[in-house]
């Protein structure tokens, strides 16, 4: 912890009236050397604290960056760097959150057999029916110290009603928390609401709607303030809606004139104003924190619309881009927007867009700015680099060896970014203008969980365990 009482009694100490000139300018140097040192500790110390906790899908921000920590990991398998390993039973792809030393995590098993999740793309294929047996709806609470199941509570049984996509789970949607409950979406099941201790609060039923091809649900709740927020685009009843987070009561429901889409909202705050962010096929809105809509524009999105906005350095990225879409948009929107801001024909920026793109945005996975440099991983193996305040290229479509394919959004931290393929391999970059991928770390498992960070652990989900990855002392 910086001292500041040194820096007052140098300061004391260095009069200039005792100095000659030289020696004057080094003093002032000295101390202007102390306070950016202090500076820095400080700056360093409330970054740290921030990521201490993980309490929603890509982290606190959203943007899956934390701050750098020597005890984060660049090299891992099965064995080197594992600090412990948990096996969680069925299948869910909805990341770990993380408060003090509680994990939490959601999962879906079926008392008999059924098609498993698979790898891939499915080319518009979906599962004409639900399967037909006993599925349990699971909230499990872990040790963030030894990965020990602290306790596990049951939210629901009984036989899905509605499909899912081949590669999707019924537990796709990641929890969130407020650092005194946990809030966990089963995308048409319900919304449930526990303390820490794994006691049940309350719980909203959401009755299941049809979503396109069967796809299913898949956007993550997010709190702001003393309500979760949750949206269920589908192609019956489109809606987003906050809930009391300490009795369940619905605050406030708003329809969404939207059909099926699946990214997670964002809770943005910028200059005493908090509003929510929404991504979706039809229009990109923006609502108060009471329903209301303060700002929306037609993005001209793909017909699939599954990656999640963030914002970075004051900026707000939105975009999305199904593989076979000719749309497929990226935006980097100000803020202070109101009304309707489309762009007119021909247009890339306005006052309230700093810059677009046409054809640029990935599939299933969120994009990454790290180092002043907008990175979009595609699902296909490839990835492009631009310049985060500018949109101008620094690379197109590079890449990865061995044919990886992804679903996982990419993270960074301590200047690499990390790439998670749906093998298991997570493929390592200095951040930078240039594509260069330094290692590949095996797990030798499907993956299709994004990871997570937390108190200088990493925790990245595979098809049937946590692993809690750190550097061994």
């Amino acid at each position: 912890m910086c001292q500041w009482w040194l820096v007052q009694q140098f300061v004391s100490r260095t009069e200039c009236v005792t100095y000659n000139h030289r020696e004057c300018n080094m003093a002032a140097n000295a101390l202007r050397l102390m306070t950016l040192v202090c500076g820095c500790v400080i700056a360093c110390a409330a970054s740290a604290a921030a990521q201490e906790n993980w309490p929603r899908f890509r982290g606190p921000d959203g943007t899956g960056v934390v701050a750098d920590d020597p005890r984060l990991p660049d090299t891992w398998d099965q064995a080197t760097n594992v600090l412990w390993k948990t096996t969680i039973p069925g299948w869910g792809w909805g990341s770990p959150i993380v408060w003090g030393d509680r994990v939490f995590v959601s999962a879906v098993h079926a008392d008999g057999d059924y098609d498993k999740p698979k790898a891939g793309l499915y080319l518009g294929l979906g599962r004409a029916d639900p399967p037909d047996a006993i599925h349990h709806w699971m909230v499990y609470c872990l040790s963030l110290k030894t990965g020990e199941v602290l306790w596990k509570h049951e939210a629901h049984v009984g036989k899905p009603v509605v499909p899912r996509h081949p590669k999707n789970t019924y537990a796709a949607e990641t929890p969130t928390t407020d650092g005194k409950r946990v809030y966990v979406l089963f995308g048409d099941v319900g919304l449930y609401c526990y303390d820490f201790d794994g006691k049940p609060l309350w719980s909203h039923e959401i009755e299941p709607k049809k979503t396109m091809l069967g796809y299913g649900a898949a956007a993550s709740p997010v709190v702001q303030g003393d309500q979760v927020i949750m949206v269920y685009d589908n192609d019956e009843d489109s809606f987003i809606a906050a809930f009391d987070g300490a009795t369940g009561k619905q605050r406030w429901r708003t329809s969404r004139e939207e059909k099926s889409d699946w990214p997670t909202p964002l809770v943005w705050t910028h200059d005493g104003q908090t509003e929510i962010v929404t991504s979706g096929k039809k229009e990109i809105r923006s609502y108060s924190t009471d329903g209301q809509v303060l700002w929306h524009f037609n993005g001209r999105m793909s017909n699939l619309t599954i990656p999640s906005p963030f914002v970075v350095d004051g900026l707000l990225y939105i975009t999305s881009g199904y593989f076979q879409d000719n749309k497929r948009p990226v935006y980097a929107i100000r803020p202070g927007a109101t009304g309707d801001i489309s762009l007119g024909e021909g247009q890339t920026s306005n006052a309230s867009i700093a810059w677009s793109l046409e054809k640029m945005g990935p599939y299933n996975t969120s994009p990454i700015v790290y180092g002043g440099l907008y990175y979009t991983l595609l699902d296909q193996g490839m990835l492009t680099c631009h310049d985060a305040k500018t949109g101008e290229l620094v690379f197109n479509r590079t890449r990865f060896p061995q044919g990886a394919s992804f679903t996982a959004s990419p993270w960074a931290y301590n200047g690499k970014l990390f790439f998670l393929d749906e093998d298991g391999d997570t493929h390592v970059m200095p951040v930078g203008r240039e594509f260069k991928i330094e290692k590949t770390n095996s797990l030798g498992e499907l993956c299709i969980a994004t990871p997570s960070i937390a108190q200088g652990k990493l925790l990245i989900r595979t098809a049937t365990q946590v692993y809690c990855i750190g550097k061994r002392e």
